[in-house]
């Protein structure tokens, strides 16, 4: 049976009312005045402007188109190859290692052209995806590898001279989520990437390399997997239909969800043709069958039915719901404190006064801190001051005491110089006296008496 859509998220829920009910009060205000204002005319002769649908279509082909598309999904499961058979292309990649230590986003653009229409693609691949041991984190790379765009999309607009016709757009507007056919169920990474990216871009799942199961494990794979995707919350892209032409067929395909998709460029001979499939021991899987797999029905809607509206999607939808974040965290609102409508001028004012008196503030709560803290170095200079006073006054008692005690080493000194010159004068005296006289050298006489006797 046919399941339900999956639900909004909560988040663009309410842009989304905020938008219908502006548009539907906008639409009742224009209706109203093209009854008041608008006359039908009955034209007389041939004016010219039927031709501006052809003006638009000539232009349109003269700038080109691009076109992003962002490849989830882990190493050796068929991104590259998928995208190959989808363009019919071989695009130059290299095989990825299993061993990057962290997920990192790789992003190539090619420029294609088909008949007298160009398209610049840019095919963003996760290398590492779903390799590491730790995968809590694995998907924050891509979320802000996303965010990154819609900045540099935003900072373009932001800027007073702006190049939006040269700009190179290069915000994600396809998601191709890739499953691994297990037959059970989604893992815990994939629910968690869904849910962190489904916000922010258009989300295809795919199961890869579907030949894997058979038809009947196939479908309640399927079934299970569109069940989980509804039970945790998570909006994958639903292909429109508000347009008469294709709402039929686009109706029947948001049934087939999620496409289970076998690439090849292989080239095998069946019957007396040659197709791209896959040669197997047991039969050829042949890429371009609908009974074999769902590869025809993703390029039909992802690139021959629906590619403008996921362009249009991924700016109406995704980039100004990230815009409008972005812009009422900077402080801009459409509303002012009384509900009145403001324009970005007033807005701007007020922010700026805003911002003025935060400043003044600031400035202010500093002065008091620089005046508090040069009032506590004042203390703290005072109570150093005070305590080299305290040491200088030591040790100037020191010195004296030091001082004094070096005068009467230095006065004792001098005394025991005193008696020493004394005693030293008095054995000079005794040594001068002549022999025989009272305190006369005894040993020069008897020497003076032997020389006189030779």
């Amino acid at each position: 049976p046919p399941l339900a859509p999956p639900p909004r998220h909560p988040l663009y829920q309410s842009h989304l009312a905020t938008n219908t009910a502006y548009m539907s009060s906008s639409v009742s205000d224009n209706e109203q005045k093209k009854k008041e204002n608008t006359r039908s005319l009955t034209m007389s002769g041939h004016v010219g402007f039927e031709s501006l649908p052809d003006q638009l279509v000539n232009r349109s082909i003269q700038q080109g188109f691009c076109f992003n598309i962002l490849c989830v999904g882990e190493s050796g499961i068929g991104k590259s190859t998928l995208i190959d058979t989808l363009f019919n292309t071989n695009f130059e990649d290299h095989e990825s290692s299993h061993f990057y230590p962290h997920v990192r986003l790789k992003a190539q653009t090619y420029d294609l052209q088909e008949s007298n229409v160009r398209l610049k693609l840019t095919i963003v691949n996760t290398v590492g995806f779903g390799d590491q041991i730790n995968k809590e984190e694995s998907y924050q790379p891509i979320v802000d590898y996303i965010d990154a765009q819609f900045e540099a999309y935003l900072q373009e607009e932001l800027k007073i001279q702006r190049s939006l016709f040269n700009y190179h757009d290069s915000r994600i507007h396809v998601c191709l989520y890739f499953i691994s056919p297990t037959g059970h169920s989604l893992k815990t990474l994939d629910l968690l990437t869904m849910k962190s990216l489904d916000s922010k871009v258009n989300i295809i799942p795919v199961i890869a390399k579907a030949d894997a199961i058979s038809k009947t494990e196939l479908q309640k794979f399927k079934i299970k997997l569109m069940s989980e995707l509804v039970s945790n919350g998570v909006q994958i892209y639903q292909f429109p239909t508000d347009d008469e032409t294709i709402a039929k067929i686009n109706a029947s395909m948001n049934g087939q969800l999620p496409f289970a998709v076998v690439g090849s460029m292989d080239e095998v001979k069946v019957g007396n043709k040659m197709v791209k499939a896959r040669q197997y021991p047991w039969g050829v899987v042949q890429v371009e069958n609908e009974n074999h797999c769902d590869f025809v029905k993703l390029r039909e809607m992802l690139i021959c039915t629906n590619m403008e509206d996921l362009r249009d999607q991924t700016h109406t939808r995704h980039y100004e719901l990230y815009r409008r974040c972005r812009l009422e965290e900077m402080g801009f609102a459409d509303m002012g404190p009384e509900s009145k409508p403001r324009s970005l001028q007033e807005t701007y004012e007020a922010k700026r006064h805003e911002f003025y008196g935060e400043r003044q503030r600031k400035e202010e709560e500093m002065k008091q801190v620089f005046v508090q803290r040069v009032k506590e170095k004042e203390a703290v200079l005072k109570e150093a001051e005070r305590e080299l006073q305290a040491k200088f006054e030591h040790l100037k008692r020191v010195h004296q005491e030091e001082k004094m005690k070096l005068e009467e080493k230095r006065r004792l000194l001098e005394e025991e110089i005193i008696a020493f010159s004394k005693k030293k004068a008095t054995s000079e005296i005794y040594q001068n006296q002549p022999y025989g006289a009272p305190g006369g050298n005894p040993r020069r006489d008897k020497d003076r008496k032997n020389s006189n006797f030779m």
